[in-house]
C-alpha cells in the first residue's frame, strides 16, 4: 500500500475480543465429543442435521475477524518489517511455550516401549510445529489409550493457514490504495468460485502454486471477506443499519441451513453476521479483554491437550469434559496472556527484522 493510504483506528468499542473468546470455547465444545469416543456430532451439528458444528462456525468466524483486523493492522504498519514483527509477536511466543510444556509434561501421559527421550518424534515435535508448515500432531506413546490416541494438539492445524493469510494480505502493501478494494474483490470472487467448485479445483491445483490445500480456499475466502469489509469501512456504518444487516443476514443464514444455497450463503452472510456482531458494542462484554486480557488464543492452543489429558486420567463424558476443560484452559490462557503474550507484545516497537525488508517503503510507489 502506498504512503498516502489512510490510517485507520478502531475508534469504536467493539465485541471482537468477546467473540474470539466465544469461538475458542465453541472449539472446545465440538472437540469434547470425538475426544471422549462419543458421537462426532455436537449439539449444533445434531440440530442442523450435520450441516455445521460449533467449531465450524468458530473457525470461520476466527478467519473473518482476523481478515478484518489484520487488514487494519497492515494499514497502520510503517512497513512490512513492522507488520510481520507484530504478527510474529502475537503468534509465536505463546505457541513456543505450549509446545515446550507439552514436551516437558509428555512423560506423565506416555506409554511406549521406547524411552521417552529416545523417541525421535519427541525431539522433532517443537521444531516441526514452530516451522508451521511441517506440523506434527502426534508423538507415539502419548495418550496411547485415548479414543484419539497419540493426538496431542489437533487445534494447531489452522495456524499455518492463518500465517499464509498474513503473507497474502501483506502483498497489498505494494498496491496503490485505490486499487486495494478491487484486488480484494477479485481475490474474494476467485476463492468463492473455487470453494463452490465452479472452478475445477483439482485441475487448478496442478498448475496454480497459490492453491496449496483445499482448506486454504475454504478458510481463505472468509479471511478475504473480512479484509474486503475492512477496506469497505464497515466500521463507519451507523449502528442502526448494522443492526438491520445483522438481523437480515442471520435470518437468511438460518433459513439457508440444509438448503442447496447454504455453501454460497455461508460465505456471503457469515462475515456480515460476525462483523456486525463485533461492531455493535454491548455493555459488559465489549470491555472483556480490558478486565481479563485477550484469552482466546490461549484457550484455543491449550484446549485440545487439556482435554486429552483429562480423558487420559479420568475418562469423562462430553459434558463433564466441556465443563472441566473450559475452566482449566481459561486458567492457562490467563497465565499465558499475562506472563507471555502481553509482555511479548510490548516489544512491538523493536525492529529486529533486517533493514532490507524495512526499505520496502522506499520502493513503494516508484
Amino acid at each position: 500500500m502506498t504512503k498516502n493510504l489512510s490510517i485507520i483506528e478502531t475508534h469504536r468499542r467493539n465485541n471482537f475480543d468477546f467473540l474470539r473468546l466465544l469461538f475458542a470455547g465453541c472449539v472446545i465444545i465440538t472437540h469434547a465429543y470425538p475426544l471422549t469416543g462419543s458421537q462426532e456430532c455436537d449439539w449444533l451439528c445434531q440440530i442442523t442435521k450435520g450441516q455445521y458444528t460449533f467449531s465450524w462456525i468458530a473457525v470461520r468466524g476466527f478467519f473473518v475477524i482476523s481478515g478484518y483486523l489484520i487488514f487494519q493492522s497492515l494499514e497502520r504498519s510503517r512497513d512490512l518489517a513492522d507488520f510481520y514483527w507484530k504478527r510474529i509477536l502475537r503468534l509465536f511466543p505463546a505457541l513456543a511455550v505450549v509446545l515446550i510444556l507439552t514436551v516437558v509434561l509428555g512423560p506423565f501421559v506416555y506409554e511406549n516401549d521406547t524411552a521417552y527421550l529416545l523417541n525421535k518424534r519427541v525431539r522433532t515435535y517443537i521444531p516441526n510445529n514452530l516451522r508451521l508448515y511441517t506440523l506434527q500432531y502426534e508423538i507415539p506413546g502419548i495418550f496411547e489409550h485415548n479414543p484419539h490416541k497419540s493426538a496431542i494438539n489437533g487445534s494447531l492445524w489452522t495456524i499455518p493457514f492463518e500465517f499464509t493469510m498474513y503473507i497474502a494480505v501483506s502483498l497489498l502493501f505494494f498496491i496503490k490504495s485505490k486499487r486495494v478494494p478491487v484486488i480484494l474483490i477479485l481475490a474474494f470472487i476467485y476463492l468463492l468460485l473455487a470453494k463452490l467448485d465452479v472452478l475445477n479445483f483439482k485441475e487448478i491445483q496442478k498448475w496454480n502454486f497459490f492453491i496449496l490445500d483445499w482448506y486454504l480456499i475454504e478458510l481463505g475466502v472468509y479471511f478475504a471477506a473480512g479484509s474486503l469489509l475492512a477496506a469497505a469501512r464497515m466500521a463507519d456504518i451507523p449502528p442502526r443499519y448494522l443492526t438491520m444487516i445483522l438481523i437480515l443476514s442471520l435470518g437468511v443464514f438460518v433459513f439457508s441451513t440444509g438448503q442447496p444455497i447454504f455453501s454460497f450463503a455461508s460465505v456471503t452472510l457469515l462475515p456480515m453476521i460476525v462483523l456486525s456482531m463485533g461492531l455493535l458494542p454491548v455493555y459488559g462484554i465489549s470491555s472483556v479483554a480490558k478486565h481479563l486480557g485477550d484469552l482466546s488464543y490461549g484457550i484455543y492452543i491449550y484446549g485440545f491437550p487439556v482435554q486429552q489429558t483429562l480423558v487420559y486420567y479420568f475418562g469423562m463424558n462430553p459434558i463433564s469434559l466441556i465443563f472441566m476443560s473450559l475452566i482449566i484452559s481459561a486458567m492457562l490462557a490467563y497465565l499465558s496472556w499475562h506472563l507471555i503474550e502481553a509482555p511479548a507484545l510490548k516489544l512491538k516497537n523493536l525492529k529486529p527484522i533486517p533493514m532490507l525488508i524495512q526499505r520496502t517503503r522506499g520502493i513503494i510507489g516508484r
